[in-house]
């Protein structure tokens, strides 16, 4: 449906789970694909799939946590692929599990520096190309926390909200530069963060073990629903959306032909009476 022969797809957290699927995506529509993440062997086995179905990728092996890190492995992909024409930043950790009172201050921390830091580390470097271009786009990958709570989660649930309104915020700011900005909820899915719940025990809540193991029975969200959505949102058919939140169980495709209203797939407000 999407095709993106010749662009440049920066995959932040390639290495497994949903970034690896929608780097397989991209790479099977055509775009070059640099795949970024802290694990080696992850990394190998990602371009090594990527690869052998005829795509093209360039493994990037950094800590987005680490801003120079970051800025290196950008800047060889630009050697190589050229600047990214999208970046889709998949990474994230829970940092902590359980009731607050009980948590580890540097646990939960470990969610803020990786999730939020990381994503504005991205940002950071992938912005100044795409303003000279006047043309580019960023999806912040968030989960269950970004519209609503989830007791024993806090840490990761505080991460997602924030970067949704990080994303509103940046969206605003380059709009004018016709960059953009949108966060994708791409529906409960089976990877590492499943079997850490499961793994909590206790600790992470019994609606959550329910749900976690019925994700791992079932595999969760189809993986071409999540490729079609980021596929919409990095294409030049989303051009007029900017600075939203957007699921993978909401009717989207509805966005396409008409303008949301501006309250519409935003972080969730209290209306004033």
């Amino acid at each position: 449906m999407f095709q993106f022969k010749e662009k440049t797809v920066l995959i932040v957290g390639a290495g497994r789970g949903i970034g690896k699927r929608l780097a397989i995506g991209f790479a099977n529509a055509g775009a070059r694909i640099g795949l970024l993440a802290r694990s080696k062997a992850e990394l190998d086995l990602a371009n090594l799939e990527i690869e052998h179905a005829g795509g093209i990728s360039l493994r990037l092996r950094a800590d987005v946590r680490e801003y120079e890190q970051v800025a290196a492995a950008v800047d060889r992909m630009r050697v190589q692929f050229g600047p990214a024409d999208m970046v889709v930043c998949a990474h994230a950790v829970f940092g902590s599990i359980g009731p607050l009172s009980e948590s580890k201050p540097t646990e939960w921390g470990q969610a803020m520096t990786t999730n939020m830091l990381g994503a504005m580390n991205v940002c950071h470097v992938v912005l100044p190309a795409m303003l000279e271009r006047r043309a580019g786009k960023i999806i912040l990958l968030v989960g269950p926390g970004s519209e609503g709570p989830r007791p024993n989660f806090s840490a990761y649930s505080a991460t997602q909200a924030a970067l949704v309104r990080f994303a509103e915020t940046l969206a605003e700011e380059v709009r004018e530069n016709n960059v953009q900005v949108n966060c994708m909820n791409p529906g409960p899915t089976y990877t590492s963060l499943t079997d850490e719940i499961l793994g909590a025990g206790e600790r992470a809540g019994w609606k959550e073990i329910k749900d976690a193991t019925h994700i791992r029975t079932t595999g969760g969200t189809a993986p071409d629903k999540q490729i079609l959505l980021a596929q919409f949102l990095a294409s030049e058919r989303s051009n007029h959306i900017s600075g939203k939140l957007i699921s993978i169980h909401d009717d989207w495709r509805k966005l396409e032909n008409a303008n949301a209203h501006t309250e519409m797939y935003t972080l969730r407000r209290l209306q004033r009476v």
